[in-house]
């Protein structure tokens, strides 16, 4: 394909109305000739123009999927006249009108949280204070790609080697010693013996390091509550050496854990009913507006509503209050999101502490999306008792 013919197909995805990845995956089967470049390609324009959504909303008054790309290659620095030529199965040269409207796009100014849903921006200006225009910027940048280091199979170097050796060009991270930061080869990864082989998966640096901060050898258990697809059950098996009990209160997002373990070579049980008893770590990745990840999943904020939101703080409260039932004394309760909003994160620690007075913070951390990882953010808990 050209790149005007992707142009022209982002164009059609966008204004199909469906969500993104159902209607990429129906455009790739109904056009078999697209190479995995094309589709990638157009994948990333689509994501770019949802990233971008408040912005490119601001072209005309109702815009359509062209106005958007229109938009977008002029906010990217891409030529129009080239990309918007009419050849190559590309979408037709801009008319006067669009002329005009791309003159008045390009010297308006904005309400510095424009990709933030309107009804949120109050919210978000509270949490984020002075840092709310920045974040709110740093999500409308493509989210790197990070790796995770099984440290029970490989070391980092024999990890970078064997990645290198696939064609995979990687860095270890500054702060996160089990992250390796991928500069080439991303599309690669699932392919190559590295990770067919468990040594290293797909994991974001930020939620690497709420692993991290925990002991090396625990021995008295671990719990990963809300356990998801198991992908910090992984983790917890390979930092902490240990056994790891996964317990999700919808067992089939648990579904590909078996198989996932079993390449990593990490020992995890998927509970079918409530845990019972108590533990040395109890992990919980609380359910989360998800904002510190609309870099990945920029659908993710155009969907969230107020009642979303409200509801989700109840729920984190609820999961807190019950997890921290099973924290062993002297054992440790963390708590994590991948949230930037405070009313998520702080504001719950807090609550949570007004209530459970046998449990001290030990450690906390609140990470911001930039070049090292998303936001994220981690409490660790000990149980005083």
């Amino acid at each position: 394909m050209t790149p005007q013919a992707r142009v022209a197909a982002a164009i059609d995805e966008i204004a199909s109305g469906q969500r993104a990845e159902v209607t990429l995956k129906r455009w790739a089967r109904a056009n078999r000739y697209a190479g995995s470049k094309d589709r990638a390609a157009v994948r990333d324009l689509v994501f770019d123009c949802l990233r971008r959504w408040g912005r490119t909303g601001t072209f005309t008054e109702d815009p359509t999927g062209r106005d958007r790309m229109i938009a977008l290659t002029a906010l990217s620095g891409g030529v129009l006249d080239d990309l918007f030529s009419g050849q190559g199965y590309g979408p037709a040269p801009l008319s006067l009108e669009e002329h005009e409207a791309l003159g008045r796009f390009l010297g308006s100014e904005l309400e510095p949280l424009i990709e933030i849903p309107a009804w949120l921006r109050d919210i978000w200006q509270a949490d984020l204070g002075e840092q709310a225009g920045d974040i709110a910027q740093a999500l409308t940048t493509r989210a790197p790609v990070f790796l995770r280091v099984n440290v029970a199979k490989a070391s980092m170097s024999q990890a970078i080697d064997l990645l290198n050796s696939d064609g995979i060009t990687t860095l270890p991270h500054p702060h996160v010693e089990t992250a390796l930061i991928v500069e080439e080869g991303a599309r690669k990864i699932s392919i190559s013996r590295a990770y067919l082989e468990g040594l290293v998966e797909l994991q974001d640096a930020a939620s690497q390091a709420s692993i991290t901060c925990l002991p090396t050898t625990v021995t008295g258990g671990i719990l990963d509550y809300c356990a998801g697809g198991g992908g910090k059950a992984l983790a917890l098996a390979a930092w902490c050496n240990s056994a790891v009990s996964a317990w999700d209160i919808q067992y089939d997002r648990m579904k590909d854990i078996p198989n996932r373990a079993a390449r990593a070579g990490a020992h995890i049980t998927c509970l079918t009913s409530p845990p019972t008893g108590t533990f040395e770590v109890v992990f919980v990745d609380a359910p989360c507006s998800g904002s510190g990840t609309w870099r990945r999943d920029p659908e993710g904020k155009l969907s969230l509503t107020p009642e979303q939101l409200a509801s989700l703080c109840v729920t984190q409260v609820n999961v807190l209050k019950d997890a921290s039932k099973h924290v062993a004394p002297n054992g440790y309760l963390v708590y994590a999101t991948c949230s930037v909003l405070w009313r998520e994160n702080v504001g719950q620690i807090d609550a949570f502490l007004r209530h459970a007075d046998t449990f001290e913070v030990q450690e906390q951390h609140q990470f911001y999306p930039s070049h090292m990882g998303d936001g994220f953010f981690v409490t660790v808990l000990r149980n005083q008792l």
